[in-house]
This record gives structure tokens, sequence and C-alpha cells, in this order.
């Protein structure tokens, strides 16, 4: 077998879209929208405004919300919305099956880099048990910097403490993946999961 050069010992890994859905994107808001009877324009509008400023945990759910939704009267409450909200929330067996059994057969180091709300994150982490197989989660909500702000990065590997070199970043946005790179963080553009299976068994992750 070849030997691979700088083996890594670390795993970088977004949440939405490699080991679970996009936690509230366009097509969740567009569900919301149709279920709720909402404006489509101005809804879109109020989350591109505000959006960001939550995910940078600066504002909580509720105060994202009063400016999306409830800056005026509704027939449903904050909590219908909520609840609405958390259900677009799904699960990628076969990637959270990989990603754990990895863990347990190497005993490498997990780290999740998102950007995601705080409330958001908080209820991916608990109702998926990200926490059972994830070292440090750096989300945005916590560490207040998002991507693809390169600052994130560096932040991950202060508390990861591991240099760039012995990392490999899982992420389904080319740019994120480019940014990281900058850093000398080696990058998987995750597409499905046969493809990124077997480009982690490259580097050694047979599972």
């Amino acid at each position: 077998m070849k030997k691979i050069k700088n083996p890594p010992t670390t795993i970088f890994t977004d949440i939405g879209g490699v080991l679970l859905t996009n936690g509230w994107d366009r097509e969740g808001r567009g569900k919301a929208i149709q279920h709720f009877k909402l404006d489509p324009v101005e809804t879109e509008e109020r989350h591109h405004l505000t959006f960001d400023t939550y995910e940078s945990g600066k504002i909580s759910l509720s105060e994202y919300l009063k400016r999306l939704v409830f800056y005026t009267r509704r027939s449903f409450t904050e909590e219908d919305f909520r609840k609405f909200m958390f259900n677009q929330s799904q699960p990628y067996p076969e990637m959270l099956a990989l990603i754990r059994g990895i863990k347990e057969k190497y005993g490498i180091k997990i780290a999740v880099v998102s950007n995601e709300g705080r409330e958001l994150n908080n209820h991916r982490i608990n109702k998926f048990k990200l926490g059972e197989f994830v070292d440090f989660f750096i989300s945005s909500c916590f560490v207040h910097f998002r991507k693809p702000d390169a600052d994130i990065f560096k932040v991950a590997l202060d508390i990861a403490q591991v240099s760039a070199e012995k990392v490999i970043y899982l992420e389904d946005r080319p740019l994120f993946v480019q940014v990281a790179d900058t850093l000398g963080i080696r990058g998987i553009i995750h597409k499905d999961f046969n493809t990124t299976r077997k480009q982690l068994a490259d580097f050694g992750w047979k599972v």
C-alpha cells in the first residue's frame, strides 16, 4: 500500500448537506411560506436581511422570527413556526454511520465547522446525537464568524489543537473548501456517500 504523505489525524465536517439536510434553506422556507400562507417575496427579503445576524450568534431565534414572520399579527404562534422549522432537519444515515464508524475504528478527532444559529444548531446536535462522535463544535453562533470567513477555520484549528496539514475537511460547498485550502487544509467536496467514502478510504480511513 502506498504510504500517505502527511497522514491526517482530524476530520472537519459541515453539518448541513453532509451529515444532515440543511437546517433552514430555500426549500424549507418555501414549505413554511406555503404552509403558513406567508408572502414569499417579503419573507425571502426579510430572511436575507437578517439571517446572517442570527447565524453569527448576535440575535436569538425568537428575535429572528420576529423580524421574519411575527412583525405583524399571525393566526399561528411562534412555537408552531419553530416546530415546523426544526422538523425540516433530516439525517443522512449513511454519512452519519460513516463518520461515526471512522471515529470508533481509528480514534481520530472529529470537529464540526458550520454556519448555524444557536437554537437550530442545538436542536440538530441533540436530536441526531452528534455529540456522541463529534469532539468539537465550531459553529458560527458560538464563535461569531461565518464561513467563508477564514477566521472560523483558524479558530477550529486552535480549538482542535491540530495543524492544517493534518486535517481533512468535508464540505458540500466548493467555495468553503477553497477558503480552507488557503490555510493548508485539504478538502473533500461532498457530492454523495459513495464518492466521499472512497476519498476518505484513500486517506487510510476504511470502514
